[in-house]
């Protein structure tokens, strides 16, 4: 795919990350962010529909205080509340001096994974984008403690940064294209500060367990780090959406891209056709909750899209309810599915093993065959 091929796109994401909206002192780089502002003007008003996820807030709130830690939640809280009413003012009145309109939408785990908010969320995004405005969502980090809460410990949250929040945006709303903007220039085949012999790597047909092993942790005052990067590009190429990781310290960047210059580290789509429930259940949920099963389910699941039943089960990790998402291990506790699940944590227990022809003995009612239904699992 050619990069002019590569840009072709209707409905964009993009995310900022902390460290391309400040500058060094740890204030707001204005005049870089208004130039993506700018830019992203300019491609709102050539038709194109763009929504923002930002980072930032944090930050700004620090060096509003006059302070350099943010050790303690609600210290971090209390940062996030006051730096994102500033974060916030300075994408209005930019868009607005173009006469386009900025909708906030502060987001936390739930409203992706309780389903109905989800759709809700939906909704609300796809009506902004019809009325012309540009959405600029962030993590709301005055009340999202989940992942620091300790009775979260064993969860696998729908996202902890923005980095996965950008990638769950595109992929729930069909984005043609996620670029994500960050202080590096984009995907190397080793580490540039260790290595010299580090390159830049072009193109990435397909993210796999060697090119997530390239990603590093975060810098200083980020929480993403090149890992959740390619996290993120793993997830929106699958759904047949285009990835670009490139340095959004280079000025105009985003104007750069469209006018087809060759930045960054792009990230081929794959051809995956899954429904939106589909995609819910892969990826937009918390999961408490886990199956371990043995060799056969798992290749009835992978080969035949069977649904899974009682008897491939081994282990019932954690307690759920019937209706929650959970995870589906293989021997080797490696997750490999998801899916919904027609039976609480307590019954799963007593019917592991079983023929679905004993669950009316073992439980004393039978609500379904399986545990759960082939058309609400999802492969990973």
């Amino acid at each position: 795919m050619d990069r002019q091929e590569f840009i072709n796109a209707k409905r964009i994401v993009v995310k900022f990350g902390t460290n391309v909206i400040r500058s060094d002192d740890g204030s707001v780089s204005l005049p870089r962010v208004f130039s993506f502002i700018e830019d992203i003007a300019r491609l709102v008003k050539s038709g194109k529909e763009v929504i923002i996820v930002t980072s930032g807030a944090v930050g700004l709130g620090k060096k509003r205080l006059g302070i350099e830690d943010t050790a303690g939640t609600a210290l971090k809280q209390a940062c996030a509340a006051i730096g994102q009413s500033k974060l916030m003012s300075i994408y209005e009145s930019g868009f607005d001096s173009y006469g386009l309109v900025a909708a906030q939408l502060l987001l936390t785990e739930d409203d992706f994974s309780v389903r109905s908010r989800y759709l809700s969320l939906r909704t609300t995004l796809n009506k902004l984008l019809k009325l012309g405005t540009v959405p600029v969502i962030n993590q709301n980090d005055t009340v999202a403690t989940i992942e620091i809460a300790p009775i979260y410990e064993d969860m696998q949250v729908a996202f902890s940064d923005n980095d996965k929040l950008s990638a769950l945006v595109a992929s729930e709303l069909d984005a043609d294209m996620l670029i994500i903007l960050s202080d590096v220039d984009g995907l190397y085949s080793g580490n540039p500060k260790t290595n010299p012999d580090a390159q830049i790597i072009p193109c990435v047909e397909r993210v796999t367990r060697e090119i997530l092993d390239l990603g590093t942790d975060a810098s200083e005052g980020g929480r993403g780090g090149m890992r959740t990067k390619l996290e993120a590009a793993k997830m929106v190429t699958r759904f047949g959406g285009k990835v670009l990781i490139t340095n959004g310290k280079i000025p105009y960047i985003i104007r750069k891209i469209f006018d087809g210059k060759d930045l960054g580290t792009m990230f081929l789509p794959r051809q995956q056709e899954l429904s939106d429930k589909k995609r819910w259940i892969g990826f937009a949920t918390n999961i408490i909750g886990k199956l371990v099963v043995n060799r056969g389910a798992k290749n009835a699941l992978i080969e035949k899209e069977t649904s899974l039943l009682p008897i491939g089960v081994l282990e019932v990790v954690n307690d759920f309810r019937k209706g929650d998402v959970v995870s589906i291990l293989d021997e080797e506790h490696t997750e490999f599915a998801r899916g919904i699940i027609n039976y609480d944590s307590d019954a799963c227990k007593k019917v592991l093993g079983c023929h679905s022809g004993d669950i009316m003995t073992c439980l004393g009612y039978k609500n379904y065959d399986a545990l759960i239904t082939r058309d609400n699992i999802t492969i990973l």
